[in-house]
Parts: C-alpha cells; structure tokens; sequence
C-alpha cells in the first residue's frame, strides 16, 4: 500500500518519475531574472533548476469570483506544474466547466480535460455573458460529464502524486473522498480556505470566508481526510492585490489570454454584487485569493507556514481546536512583493 503523501515526498517522487525529462517555458533568461528578483524564493528556484512537474487537478467555481480566471491562467503558465484535470465545483456544474473549457481553448490549451463536478446545473454565473453559447460539445479536448469519477481516476492512474488545488467550495472533493477513500494514498490538498487571524481587507477580525461558508460539510470532510491538507487562509491570500505598473503590464498585454482574462473582467465586475459599482478595472485588479494556492502548489518560499490544528464550524468559519488534527497554514508573507512580482512574470510567459 502507498504512503500517505506529504508535499516532500510528492516532490520527490516527482523528481524520480521524470527525471530527464526538462520542463518547458524556462529560459536562462527567466532562471537568472528570477534568482536575481527573488532572493527569498529558494525552493522554487530549486524547482525550477529541476527537471520534473507536479501533476495537480484544478478544481474551481470558476464563475464566481474572477480569480479563479487569473488562478486558472497562472496554472497554465507555471511551468512546475501539469494541469491533468479541470473540474468544477460548489454548483452550476456544467456552466461553470463551459466556462473554463471557453477559456481553455481561447488559451490553445485543450489537451487539459475538462471535467463537470456537483452539484450539477447549467444555470447563469457571473461571467456567463462570456461564454454566450459556447458549449461543452464545442471543445476540442476530453470532457468528462462524471467529474468526480474523473476526478477519481486521474488521481488513481497516475504513477506520480497528484497536488489537488482546489479553490471554491468543494462538494466535488468531498464526493470523490465518498466514492474512494483510497484516493488519498496518491494524493494531497491545497485550498483556498479559511481565516485563522486575519479577514477580509486585512482585518484582524477573523470572518466566515466565502469558499468554506459555501458547503463547511464538504471541507470538514477534505481536512479529516488521511492526506496533507495545506490552505492559504485570508491571512495571505487575502492581501494580493495588483495595480501600477505590475497591474498595467498585464492590462495593455495583447496576448489572447490576457485579453480574454480582461474581457473577463469586464463582464464580471458589475455582476459581482459584492464590489463596488466604480471599481477602478483600468487601474487595478480585484483580491487575487486562488493565485496563492496555485503558488503553494509547488513552493512556499515567500510565505510563513504554521501547522495548526483546525475545526471547520457549521456557520464557515476555521478555528483553531488542539483536538483536530493539523492543517498547513500559510498565516504570514514572508516577501508578497516577490510574490507579486512572480505572478506578473508567470501572466506574461
């Protein structure tokens, strides 16, 4: 029977499986701007002088919130990892993997899978207007109409350990875990989850965050699960903002991406009940809470991580409970400025 799977030994099994095997998209060029831009980040610079990829499985409730759009970019452009699977979550299933199978093919990346998660419907969301009738049988790529078995599957068939990043709620997770306990052996979490001491805006007034709020059953069940769980709770992700020049380079970018990312953007904003009605779109970007997770995905040199033992409660919120077992917790940055920067750089590849 397999370990359970720890972030070290995922890595290092990832290394063994591929070794020769060079990743794409590094240039010396990017090798030495990162190693001169980001003195703090050590170990994903080690990543990167390796030759290897950790497979993960993103799973979003794209639609609701733009930074699952800028996570799921960010995913596709770092080249540590290899996105084997795309599966929606927290509801509005099949319009939410529309959306990303759009998206996906806007990218010239239909080789990623493209699974439907639960629960299932194909009503509106808040970038609907962007997806207009493109339909899931429009996509070039594989789409799974059963993403949990999906979900399942990619996990089980795969020879090297897969990291789930998963930033929404996650019904989908919890169904998978349901179906196939076993999964866990091969397999370990990194959320966007939570508020240990910080809420929203970086108020030191902890909150229900919305992701956990969503479904706290699901994500109760993901944390009791025999897998490492690691989560960047509002405490980090919650800080992530980007505007001036970091902003503006990835605004007036004319990749079609970027401009799809934008777009958008754009559709969404006066969507989102809970922003604004003037929020300055030009001059920067919403809270980019998803894109941390996809970082600690494969590194987490710029944060500050504490294990803490963690009960989800009934009402969304994550407290800390000495009789729960422990989650790692990105709590602090060590350096957001490197991270911000990093994620401009990985947005422009």
């Amino acid at each position: 029977m397999k370990q359970n799977i720890t972030r070290r030994s995922c890595l290092k099994s990832s290394l063994a499986a591929l070794a020769g095997t060079a990743v794409t998209g590094i240039t010396p060029d990017l090798r030495a701007r990162e190693k001169s831009r980001y003195p703090e980040a050590q170990d994903t610079l080690g990543l990167l002088e390796q030759k290897k990829k950790i497979p993960i499985i993103f799973d979003s409730d794209i639609g609701g919130d733009i930074d699952d759009t800028w996570a799921l970019l960010m995913a596709l452009e770092c080249p540590e990892l290899d996105i084997r699977l795309v599966v929606s979550d927290s509801g509005h299933g099949t319009s939410r993997a529309r959306l990303a199978a759009k998206y996906l093919d806007v990218c010239e990346r239909t080789d990623v899978p493209v699974g439907v998660g639960i629960p299932n419907n194909n009503r509106p969301h808040n970038q609907s207007e962007w997806v207009g009738d493109y339909q899931l049988e429009d996509y070039p790529g594989n789409i799974y109409e059963d993403g949990v078995g999906a979900f399942i599957r990619t996990i089980k068939e795969s020879p090297d350990p897969v990291t789930v990043v998963a930033i929404g709620g996650v019904p989908t997770v919890a169904e998978a875990l349901k179906r196939d306990p076993t999964i866990v052996t091969n397999a370990r979490f990194v959320g966007m989850h939570g508020s240990i001491r910080i809420g929203y805006g970086g108020s030191t007034k902890p909150v229900a965050e919305a992701n956990v709020r969503a479904n706290p059953a699901a994500l109760a069940t993901v944390f009791a699960a025999p897998w490492e769980c690691t989560i960047t709770p509002l405490d980090t992700c919650g800080l992530v903002i980007l505007k001036g020049d970091k902003y503006q380079k990835l605004y007036q970018h004319k990749s079609a991406a970027l401009r799809a990312l934008m777009e958008n953007y754009r559709i969404w904003l006066p969507r989102a009940s809970w922003m604004k009605p003037d929020y300055p779109l030009e001059t920067r970007s919403t809270t980019l809470f998803d894109t941390v997770a996809v970082y600690l995905a494969f590194s987490e040199a710029l944060v500050e991580m504490e294990d803490l033992p963690i009960r989800v409660t009934d009402k969304g919120m994550t407290v800390i409970d000495p009789t729960k077992r422990s989650i790692r917790c990105a709590t602090r940055w060590k350096n957001r400025e490197a991270y911000e920067d990093l994620l401009v750089e990985r947005l422009l590849t």
